[in-house]
């Protein structure tokens, strides 16, 4: 979702191959041994199978349709971006996966609300987390909020932390949002019928 939403931001085009992680094709798993998604091959060869590297790639020129950044809110993006990736995303895990990790789902869901109620005094979103335009931040960590609200929607509306909540709503109803979400056929090896995207 979120490598899909920078190709597109980023003005950049791809063949799109739609797959089932419990039925992963050959191709695949011959470029990337990780056996991941997303995961690009870039003209070159090269292979990109991390999403916050292709983001990265997909937005590595300035952008027309994204915000351009302060220093300042360059340096928030990336101290909030890490966090999402790394602590956020590892008791978001725990929460929603609880019995696969052997864990506590409320240990957890406190751990994500702790983050989600700091994040609120970061951000005064207007409507997106710096203004007018969707910015990296905001494609790098939304995806995750917005799973964090899937495991328990109920518990989620009622938390005190209203500015994100916002933020989460206006991007799920964005044009970005819904042209990410497209449901795509199933990719054949034998018929080769890759979607170029977007």
């Amino acid at each position: 979702m979120r490598a899909r939403m920078a190709i597109i931001l980023g003005s950049k085009e791809c063949e799109l191959r739609e797959i089932l992680l419990k039925d992963k094709p050959d191709q695949m798993l011959q470029i990337s041994l990780k056996g991941t998604v997303p995961v690009m091959q870039l003209p070159n060869k090269k292979v990109i199978d991390e999403s916050l590297d292709i983001i990265l790639w997909a937005m590595e020129s300035p952008s027309a349709n994204a915000h351009i950044f302060t220093e300042a809110e360059k340096l928030l993006t990336q101290k909030l971006i890490e966090l999402f990736d790394s602590t956020f995303k590892y008791h978001l895990d725990r929460y929603k996966y609880a019995s696969r990790y052997d864990a506590d789902p409320l240990e957890h869901q406190q751990e994500c609300k702790v983050i989600l109620e700091n994040l609120e005094l970061e951000l005064n979103p207007n409507p997106w987390a710096f203004g007018k335009k969707v910015s990296l931040l905001d494609i790098s960590i939304l995806p995750f909020i917005r799973q964090c609200k899937i495991a328990n929607p109920e518990w989620f509306y009622a938390q005190k932390f209203s500015k994100v909540i916002a933020l989460l709503n206006y991007f799920e109803q964005s044009d970005l949002f819904v042209q990410t979400m497209q449901k795509f056929e199933l990719w054949d090896p034998i018929k080769n019928n890759g979607k170029i995207f977007p």
